[in-house]
């Protein structure tokens, strides 16, 4: 009865995230409050099992990221390159996506997609007003694009974060095992925005005189501020990569930036947390408990179980149907949920193939899928989700059908390649 109840509160808190009937903050804590109601989840289950309890290297690494690129933002340099990046496509409305796509992509690995969007997106609205271009194509890239390179690193998408925390995979695997796939896959992204975006690239000539007058200098509001932010995420970025030889987790190292980056900038502490997403980490907390009292009750390892015997070695199998399934569940519902739940049973699916040829594969698939399949659709993805609320607030909405119609395309394409990637790296050339 217990089980039952588990999955009921489970499913209607899903749903109602997939729905936004309610906002996905207050369905996870209702949710995991009523978990703890019917008594399956105590403070011991929730807050200290490593098993069962909230996942605290992802939501300290991500809030020390969050500091780290609210320093960032003070500084004017978003704004500074991609006013340089449009100035270097001479305002030629492709090459500009061109460029603010790579810009979105690279910066999405290194720091995080939402926060990517968050940052990138305003200019690209001011670029946009200054080449007499649409901005909602160069909005809908922005949003692909970032979900397509977050999918590189450990740190780029959330859901990377859960798997690496649930695998033990490091920032190094994520960027050897993904990176390739990722490069490939930008490329490609681009020659389907030249298709797709067609008629959004019509050429002023008299609006490039404008353009090409702005000092992108003038954008840095405070030089000194930068080259200490620098050195800060530089030296994160370092610590990222060399983590597993340091045996310090990311998290960590997140977290000794940003106090180290506060400490030494004397900017001030209420501006600093002003642009940490709180609803963000305590949606991240409320979905944990939640899955943690499915692992509980015993509903993973089943799941799991079932999943192994299936699979019966077959991990090309098992690969296919994660990046497939991925891809599409994750379409419909937004992916940290999907990939908070599908976690663990991955975990004990690749357990049970001790170390046999391909099992590892199954985390790539799942990655991939998730990720990837984040573009399928206005809410597949909280990138989306920030790019949609940013257009509307400046008076260029974007609706749900107007952002799917093109992320099916893109989605199913990509997902396609990698799959293909997958099958080729893993299994006919292992």
């Amino acid at each position: 009865m217990t089980t039952v109840l588990v999955l009921v509160i489970f499913v209607g808190a899903y749903v109602l995230i997939a729905t936004e009937r309610i906002h996905r903050v207050a369905a996870a804590l209702g949710g995991a409050a009523a978990m703890v109601l019917i008594g399956v989840v105590n403070a011991q289950v929730a807050f200290f099992s490593d098993r069962t309890g909230v996942d605290w290297n992802v939501i300290f690494l991500l809030l020390g990221m969050m500091v780290i690129v609210g320093v960032l933002r003070q500084t004017g340099v978003f704004e500074y390159v991609a006013i340089w990046s449009a100035k270097r496509a001479r305002g030629r409305p492709f090459l500009v996506m061109v460029m603010l796509i790579l810009l979105t992509a690279v910066a999405s690995a290194l720091l995080d997609n939402v926060t990517t969007v968050l940052l990138v997106a305003p200019v690209t609205l001011l670029v946009c007003e200054q080449i007499q271009a649409p901005p909602i194509p160069f909005l809908i890239a922005e949003a692909m694009a970032s979900n397509i390179g977050g999918t590189a690193t450990l740190i780029g998408d959330p859901p990377n974060i859960i798997i690496a925390s649930k695998s033990d995979l490091t920032f190094n695997d994520f960027l050897v095992n993904l990176g390739p796939v990722i490069v490939l896959l930008v490329l490609v992204f681009i020659g389907m925005c030249r298709v797709m975006f067609r008629s959004a690239f019509t050429y002023h000539p008299e609006s490039v005189a404008a353009l090409m007058a702005l000092d992108e200098r003038e954008a840095i509001k405070d030089g000194p501020l930068l080259v200490k932010s620098g050195v800060v995420l530089t030296a994160v970025l370092v610590g990222f990569v060399s983590h597993s030889l340091l045996d310090i987790e990311p998290s960590m190292i997140a977290l000794l930036g940003a106090g180290a980056l506060v400490a030494i900038s004397k900017v001030d502490i209420e501006d600093c947390l002003a642009d940490v997403e709180w609803s963000t980490l305590v949606f991240f907390m409320g979905l944990f408990v939640m899955v943690g009292a499915l692992v509980e009750v015993g509903v993973v390892h089943s799941l799991a179980r079932s999943a192994t015997d299936a699979v019966d070695g077959r991990y090309f199998l098992a690969s296919t149907v994660l990046i497939g399934a991925s891809g599409a569940l994750s379409g419909l519902i937004d992916n940290i949920p999907y990939v908070a739940t599908m976690a663990p049973l991955v975990h004990d699916l690749v357990q049970a193939g001790h170390g046999a040829e391909g099992a590892d594969a199954a985390w790539w698939a799942l990655a991939l899928g998730a990720d990837l399949g984040g573009n399928a659709t206005a809410v597949g993805a909280s990138a989306n989700v920030v790019v949609l609320g940013i257009a509307a607030r400046y008076g260029h909405p974007i609706s749900f059908w107007t952002f799917t119609k093109y992320g099916l395309v893109v989605a199913s394409t990509t997902i396609l390649i990698a799959w293909g990637y997958v099958a080729l790296r893993y299994f006919a050339l292992a």
